[in-house]
């Protein structure tokens, strides 16, 4: 470990929280999900940062590109790998983790939790000695603690699935699904582009891979896992949104529950997973946004039953849900390192 590293383990480990030690190495630390990634571990009570990968910012401090690390941390980008450490985040573009694997064979010994698209679906889960796991906690909560490497969802599709798993645990989805969902101009990444500049996407809605979006094979893949009859349509139109962070998703579908049935199908499914809550009441993205948390509203309206499901699409849909992936696979507590507020004002 070289000396800047030292000094950021005694940074990570200053309040002496006990417990095992988890040695990190993250490859992508320049874009968002990197970004969120180093916020979240600097404060992890179980974490060393051991690395930080980025050839294009090799040599740079962590906080030239991430200013709001300013004073948190004197961590630079490195421009090489190590192989002492535990677990290795990918947080690179979708394609993008194949090729780096490709070009670094990753020993066996090192854990992985990739962030990209590469590994979700079950025919594209093996990569030579390599199985990945779909991770989900909410869906594979036991999988992911026996779990070697992960497969982390997408944003849209952990939205999407944590507002309908519970129907699909008792075999309630009888009908074509209707969902309508909205996020925020993170979700397309750090590059830019026409449709994330200020002056386009300010005061702006726009939909966008209507009834196509790649998250959609995810979502159908987990149904079926529960619901293995589930051979119905599922539409959704995505938007993107004005704002920087969040999904809110409106989901209906028919149903014969009751108002009082709904929520407590949903609320059982839910009871053991500490960061998906379910309400009656109206919900918005402020209660989430900065969490790692999913809160989810059940309402019947005639013979639908509408679901509103809303989370931080950086965090429980990408990093923060790979760090609660990392803490149940080596045994620590579901909720370290994640305990995050949100911003109400």
């Amino acid at each position: 470990m070289t000396a800047q590293n030292s000094k950021q383990s005694d940074q990570v480990f200053s309040s002496g929280s006990p417990g095992k030690s988890v040695s990190v190495g993250i490859v992508g630390g320049a874009g968002y999900t990197g970004g969120e990634m180093l916020r979240i571990m600097l404060n992890h009570p179980n974490v060393e940062i051991a690395f930080v990968h980025s050839t294009s910012n090799a040599g740079n401090h962590v906080y030239d590109v991430h200013s709001d690390l300013f004073g948190d941390t004197d961590l630079k980008f490195a421009a090489e790998l190590a192989y002492n450490i535990d677990v290795l985040f990918l947080c690179v573009g979708h394609g993008d983790a194949r090729k780096f694997l490709e070009a670094n064979p990753i020993p066996d010994h090192i854990r992985i939790v990739d962030l990209s698209q590469d590994f979700r679906l079950t025919q594209n889960s093996k990569f030579k000695s390599k199985s990945f796991v779909y991770g989900l906690p909410e869906l594979n909560h036991e999988a992911i603690k026996q779990a070697h490497n992960i497969a982390n969802p997408g944003c849209f599709a952990t939205c999407l699935q944590l507002g309908l798993l519970p129907l699909a645990s008792k075999s309630l989805l009888n009908s074509e699904v209707h969902i309508t969902a909205t996020t925020g101009s993170t979700g397309a990444g750090q590059s830019p582009s026409a449709t994330t500049h200020f002056t386009w996407r300010n005061d702006n809605l726009s939909v966008y891979k209507a009834f196509e979006h790649q998250h959609l094979n995810e979502v159908g893949q987990s149904l079926s896992q529960l619901q293995s009859n589930f051979n119905h349509a599922v539409n959704f139109i995505p938007y993107r949104g004005d704002f920087t962070r969040g999904i809110i998703a409106s989901i209906y579908t028919d149903s014969d529950l009751t108002d009082a049935e709904a929520l407590k199908l949903y609320q059982e499914y839910y009871h053991d997973h500490p960061f998906t809550h379910v309400t009656s009441h109206d919900i918005d993205l402020k209660q989430i946004v900065n969490t790692n948390k999913c809160f989810i509203q059940v309402k019947k309206h005639g013979n639908k039953l509408l679901i509103v499901s809303i989370l931080d699409n950086l965090l429980k849909g990408a990093s923060g849900q790979a760090v609660q992936n990392m803490n149940l696979m080596f045994g620590l507590d579901e909720k370290a390192g994640l305990r995050l507020k949100a911003t109400g004002f």
